[in-house]
């Protein structure tokens, strides 16, 4: 206090300031399942003071109830905050914490070891400039060790510390830790990591964690927060080309219209060219503002809104650019993907590929290869289950702006996300562009569908029919187009029987190949429709994400699904070709209904069968229905 009895705040003021010019690394823990990542933070949390009094007291409490070294305080559980993560003994979700030294700031995620839990890792490691990976000096480098390094080396992490935990339960061998770092060195050599430190250690009592082990007199290495205090980590953004995502177009009133996100690379001024990347529409920067008021400059990482000197269409998704520099804008590109979803990847499948704020329809068009986590040989893939990696080509519907995920990861890394149940079922990492996707072209035609469908005297459609083999898809739309063409109208029926011996021949019956299937008839399908067509689609289609592909495909209002709904009992005991006898015998894997799931349609536009009604009459209740929904007209061409 001062002499007049007031504080003196320039002690706080100082203290502050000194804190905010310290820098800040941002690290994750990982590695395998009770490898002690959880009570290396709890270490780190208790050994460097961040733990108050009344949660010291909660911890004594909770370490009675859930934890698993006896009498002691279970450091772990500081940061198993989740009631089933405390019962289990293992990480579920990814827990961030925060904690200072006299050098730095440290923001450290702890993630999940269980193999169930891969995807919640690389969620936790995609902001990460460093890897801290547990091994316990017990077991050794385990196939989740090895499958947690080479995503962390997929994710650009160039720095990493092989922490070779519970050294004490090896009476603090060395020969232990020189075998496993050598392993691991071996191993990894081909990872591309820029600094590779190994520390023995013991998290549950501190060696070599804050305080150097007098139990390891033969290492003299750095302790890990001796580590932490002092790597190098080069983070270059402000650098590197100016990019921002638009996440927002904020126009509050008349006289004001600007463009918020945050940048992800790059420096911006007032003045400077701009364009956004997709449209090639250029202006300049008028003024960037912030909530604190107007900046002269801003660079990456901070949020701000742009206002422009020109009024051109900018939506958000899109990406503002340095037209020195400007990003890939396609719609074909090849990149790393990381599945997280216990239902298989499905070439050809349509799913949301969601990059910065821009959400577009893409389907993976092909895997290139997937690598073996134990022994990073690439093998041939058809699918991809949980937690594999692979190389895919991928092809979205709308072209998108994007950099290889090595230049910028921010514009360069992904998310596949489930268009019926909106799950993340994969996270991708873009290697570059397919150079072909430039070179295919629309081609301007004369002729239009309209003008085809004219001189038909009819509306073009596509009329699905859907349902498990045996249902009468086949009879009953045979019945239909008899009746259409008799009365003069265009059609063509797409068989599944027939398709598969000539356009489909090289497919199989996998889910895989189910999907590929539907992929190439619906686009047949369209261009059938581009003809002014009325074309019959009798497929199983047990999907309904391919039949909504199929839906999309089309323009509004051309496309009717037509469920053929009759019950499995009905269909089974038909039988006519014998394949449910075979199926339930295991002679036909992947049988639909048997084996492998229908999904039935939600809502479709007609149902018929649902009791196994004569084929007859459900023929004529379609007709009917396109009858009274304008797809014929009132006075059919001829009559047979």
């Amino acid at each position: 206090m001062t002499a007049l009895g007031k504080i003196d705040t320039s002690v706080f003021t100082e203290y502050l300031a000194t804190h905010e010019k310290k820098s800040l690394l941002r690290f994750l823990t990982c590695g395998s399942v009770d490898d002690g990542k959880s009570t290396l933070i709890g270490r780190l949390l208790y050994d460097t003071k961040l733990i108050f009094e009344d949660q010291l007291a909660g911890l004594e409490k909770d370490s009675k109830r859930f934890g698993t070294v006896g009498e002691e305080i279970d450091l772990a559980l500081l940061v198993d905050g989740l009631q089933a993560e405390r019962e289990q003994g293992i990480t579920i979700d990814v827990a961030y914490r925060f904690f200072t030294t006299e050098k730095r700031k440290f923001i450290v995620a702890d993630t999940p070891g269980h193999e169930q839990y891969t995807r919640n890792m690389a969620t936790g490691a995609s902001n990460a400039d460093l890897a801290v990976i547990l091994i316990d000096a017990r077991k050794g480098i385990l196939t989740q060790t090895r499958r947690h390094s080479f995503i962390v080396s997929l994710l650009g992490i160039k720095h990493v510390v092989l922490a070779v935990n519970k050294i004490d339960l090896m009476a603090y061998s060395q020969s232990v830790f020189d075998r496993i770092y050598e392993d691991y060195k071996a191993f990894a050599a081909d990872f591309g990591f820029e600094s590779l430190q190994a520390i023995p250690l013991s998290a549950r009592f501190g060696d070599n964690v804050l305080e150097r082990s007098p139990s390891m007199a033969w290492y003299d290495g750095p302790t890990l927060v001796e580590h932490l205090e002092t790597v190098e980590i080069e983070r270059n953004l402000w650098d590197k080309p100016f990019r921002l995502p638009v996440q927002w177009v904020n126009r509050p009133d008349l006289n004001f219209r600007g463009f918020s996100g945050t940048i992800a690379s790059g420096v911006l001024r007032p003045g400077d060219d701009i364009v956004v990347a997709a449209s090639g529409k250029t202006s300049k920067v008028k003024s960037i503002v912030t909530y604190d008021g107007e900046l002269p400059v801003a660079g990456a990482d901070e949020a701000v809104t742009v206002t422009l000197e020109d009024e051109i269409d900018i939506s958000r998704g899109d990406v503002l650019a340095s037209p020195a520099a400007r990003p890939e804008v396609g719609d074909q590109f090849q990149a790393s993907l990381i599945w997280m979803n216990e239902d298989e990847l499905l070439p050809g499948r349509p799913y949301l590929l969601k990059i910065g704020a821009r959400t577009v329809t893409a389907t993976v068009t092909d895997i290139r290869h997937k690598t073996d986590v134990n022994s990073f040989e690439k093998l041939a893939a058809k699918t991809l289950k949980l937690n594999e990696v692979a190389t895919v080509n991928i092809a979205t519907q709308a072209p998108i702006a994007f950099d290889a995920y090595a230049e910028n990861k921010a514009t360069g890394a992904f998310i596949l996300i489930d268009r019926i149940s909106n799950l993340t079922l994969g996270a991708g990492l873009i290697d570059h562009s397919l150079r072909r996707a430039s070179n295919v072209h629309w081609q301007a035609l004369e002729v239009s569908k309209a003008a085809r469908a004219e001189i038909k005297r009819q509306k073009p459609a596509v009329l699905w029919f859907t349902g498990l083999s045996g249902a009468g898809k086949s009879t009953i739309a045979n019945l239909l187009e008899k009746k259409l063409l008799s009365l003069g109208y265009h059609t063509t029926l797409l068989d599944g029987d027939n398709v598969r011996h000539g356009l489909n021949k090289d497919l199989g019956f996998s889910d895989a190949d189910r999907v590929e299937n539907i992929r190439r008839v619906a686009e047949v399908a369209k261009l059938m429709t581009e003809a002014g067509l009325i074309t019959l689609v009798s497929f199983i289609s047990p999907f309904r994400a391919e039949r909504q592909m199929a839906r999309e495909l089309l323009e509004t209002g051309e496309f009717v699904e037509i469920h053929v709904a009759t019950p499995l009992a009905i269909a089974e005991a038909r039988d006519v070709k014998g394949l449910y006898k075979k199926a339930r015998a295991g002679e036909i894997p992947n049988f639909t209904g048997i084996d492998s799931p229908y999904e039935a349609p939600e809502a479709p536009e007609i149902v018929v069968a649902e009791k196994g009604e004569a084929p007859e009459a459900e023929a004529e209740r379609i007709f009917q229905w396109l009858f009274d929904n304008g797809y014929l007209p009132v006075e059919p061409n001829y009559v047979i």
